[in-house]
């Protein structure tokens, strides 16, 4: 495939595709919130409960589903 090719294509991209290809060739490194979320998270189990409280709400329908993204 030729650069040409290759550009063509990309052009042809829906938004949501091109994001998407921006993010695996540039990908953003996690900033030192991020990495802070993640192990409070993740690890440390600090937003467990909150986690635990949304499902429980969603379950007895306290909550609205999440919209689709547009296309």
């Amino acid at each position: 495939m030729s650069l040409a090719e290759i550009k063509e294509a990309i052009a042809k991209l829906s938004p949501q595709e091109y994001f998407e290809l921006m993010a695996e060739l540039h990908p953003y490194p996690d900033d030192e919130w991020d990495k802070q979320m993640k192990a409070d998270s993740v690890k440390g189990g600090k937003l467990d409960r909150l986690r635990e409280v949304a499902h429980e709400e969603y379950k007895q329908g306290k909550s609205l589903p999440f919209p689709n993204p547009p296309e």
